[in-house]
């Protein structure tokens, strides 16, 4: 597909490709993009959707370095600051995203940064902050002890006496820990007098130095300065745009005394005299990817922060600044966002059946319970005149797909890549690659199959999927015949084990046809003994419940003379089953009807039990 030519002040609009397609076509642009020096922002309309981009696009470009603009995950206004890792994502990223063009700083910049549509509303510190307040130290260099201990404090890290997250430091002696903002790993920096030594990264964990690094960055610990000039101009920015005494108030008290307390980010904007957005760190000549139906997110994000500022404007001790000096409006994010070249991919636009680009795959679906599973995705295999690339969403999921595929006759290799299978010469490939849905690559001439197409069901909807939320009996039993002797299983209540064989009980809406292994005839007759409560042989509660079998309820006399009503079912080992008992609910009851010695017994009692029958008291034990 030829790429559109994109203007600054223009706004080109495609429609969505077919399935995961739209990661390829996004994949193109950012390198067209890349070849031209320009950085690709690509603005999503929830979180989900970049996140699933940044795996889809690094499979289809591996050299794209792309990052994500995390959001802070509080709802606004809330009293609580984000988590520290947040903050230094979101800092690495706008530091990558800003000095992308300097040549020092080329290494570690982004080709690609995704940002969802909600994190792009929220005001930011200026790149003068940023800059102003980053700093870097290398191997030879002086470096003054005390001189760089207020610097920290100054930027926002935490003196501890362990490090093991950002934005902490700590000072032993001639050595130096440090986890800086944006880093994956902390620093040890070995002094010698007055002159840097030694700078190695360090475990955590173990606090083991692992291997040295030539020089640090050291970004700001937060995102605001806490510095006494910053401190000084959050009093005066509070008293010009709060009501009320400032006095009453334990964030403005904590602010003036240095401390940073919880929910401070929520008042960014008395920090500075402008605030910037996420435009101002992208440039000018970036080009903006809007991805998927915006408005209705910005709607639904202003709404619930008009809701939220209406319940805090009034608290005396956590006054509120208006939503409009926090956030971006639709229309003020439009008017920055056309400024730059722009490409908007809509879903709601129906793309053609025959598309050049990508196209939608058929049914591939396996049939469970039948002879041959895969016949549909056998049948495609040979009609086709595309080559097959089979995806897994991890290692361990592919080696069973490849078990089941043998199992019908089919034995793809594995390939590494997607560009090692383009390489081969191989017809039907397996890889692994977190692609949500398949689809039809008309250009390349590959057929993406997901486990999407094969099993109906999405990576993350088979990861939530729950043993107790499936509802589908049919399914179930079909998926349990699939099982063959040794598989791994895990049962719900007794953990993980191993499949060592079926039998089949049959039950009759009357009287009991099937009977476990473990009893035998004579406990299964009727039983000889005398009932418990009324003293009768002849009792109708014992006619199905073998001698040898627990009472599970009252007789039908102690019932009837305690105003209780008559059970239309039989009471037997498997619960009370009754002639209108429909197959799923005596499939629910197969865990009653596994022998004693493999699963807990528990005894229901109701109000009207007799004390005989209430359980017994548990005496606690006598400690000397």
């Amino acid at each position: 597909m030829e790429l559109p030519k994109l203007n600054p002040g223009k706004r080109f609009t495609l429609p969505r490709p077919s399935g995961s397609a739209d990661a390829l076509l996004l994949a193109q642009l950012a390198q067209r993009d890349k070849s031209q020096g320009r950085l690709t922002a690509i603005v999503t309309s929830d979180a989900s959707d970049a996140q699933r981009l940044i795996d889809e696009i690094g499979f289809f470009a591996p050299d794209l370095r792309v990052a994500m603009f995390p959001d802070w995950e509080t709802l606004p206004y809330d009293s609580f600051s984000p988590h520290q890792d947040l903050i230094s994502e979101r800092l690495a990223t706008l530091w990558r995203i800003h000095t992308r063009g300097q040549a020092q700083h080329s290494d570690g910049a982004a080709d690609v940064v995704l940002v969802p549509a909600t994190t792009a509303l929220y005001r930011l510190a200026p790149p003068a902050f940023l800059a102003g307040y980053t700093f870097h130290f290398k191997v030879r260099q002086q470096l003054d002890e005390a001189k760089l201990k207020s610097q920290l404090t100054l930027a926002g890290y935490q003196h501890v006496t362990q490090v093991v997250s950002p934005g902490e430091y700590a000072v032993r002696g001639g050595l130096i820990d440090l986890f800086p903002m944006g880093s994956l790993v902390p620093y040890r920096v070995d002094l010698f007098d007055d002159e840097i030594d030694s700078i190695r990264t360090f475990d955590p964990d173990s606090q083991r130095s692992l291997y040295p690094v030539p020089e640090v960055r050291l970004l700001p610990g937060r995102e605001f300065p806490m510095d006494d000039a910053a401190r000084s101009k959050f009093r005066n920015r509070w008293r010009e745009l709060l009501e009320g005494d400032p006095t009453k108030s334990r964030i403005y008290k904590d602010v003036g005394n240095g401390v940073a307390t919880a929910g401070i980010e929520y008042y960014l904007p008395l920090f500075f005299e402008d605030t910037a957005t996420v435009f101002d760190y992208l440039g000018e000549a970036a080009t903006v990817v809007l991805h998927g139906d915006l408005e209705p997110a910005f709607q639904r994000f202003w709404q619930d922060t008009q809701d939220r500022y209406r319940l805090v404007r009034t608290d005396p001790e956590r006054p509120a600044l208006p939503p409009e000096t926090l956030f971006l409006s639709a229309e003020q994010f439009y008017s920055q966002a056309n400024a730059h070249a722009q490409l908007a991919v809509r879903p709601a636009l129906e793309d053609v059946a025959d598309n050049a680009f990508a196209q939608k795959l058929g049914d591939l679906s396996v049939v469970r319970g039948a002879e041959d599973p895969l016949a549909k995705l056998q049948t495609h295999i040979r009609n086709t005149a595309h080559r097959i690339l089979i995806l897994a969403e991890s290692e361990g999921r592919r080696e069973s797909l490849l078990d089941f595929l043998r199992a019908s006759g089919l034995n793809p290799p594995a390939f590494d890549s997607l560009a090692e299978f383009r390489e081969s010469k191989e017809r039907v490939g397996i890889a692994t690659a977190a692609l949500t849905v398949g689809f039809s690559s008309v250009e390349d001439g590959i057929d993406f199959i997901t486990e999407t197409e094969l099993f109906a069901a999405g990576p993350s909807a088979r990861r939530r999927r729950k043993q107790e939320q499936v509802s589908d009996i049919d399914a179930l039993i079909k998926d349990l015949s699939e099982l063959n002797v040794g598989d791994p299983v895990v049962h719900n209540a007794h953990g993980i084990g191993a499949t060592a064989g079926w039998s089949t009980w049959t039950w009759a809406t009357a009287t009991p046809t099937a009977r476990p292994r473990s009893w035998n005839s004579s406990t299964w007759n009727t039983p000889t003994r005398p009932c418990s409560t009324c003293r009768s042989a002849n009792c109708s509660s014992l006619a199905a419940t073998p001698a040898s079998a627990p009472m599970r309820r009252p007789c039908t006399s102690w019932a009837a003379a305690n105003g209780r009503k008559r059970n239309a079912g039989l009471q037997s080992r498997f619960g009370t089953l009754r002639p209108s008992s429909s197959i799923s609910t005596r499939v629910a009851r197969l865990d009653k009807a596994m022998p004693s010695a493999t699963r807990r017994k528990t005894t229901r009692y109701s109000p009207t039990t007799s004390a005989s029958m209430k359980p017994p008291t548990r005496k606690r034990p006598f400690t000397p």
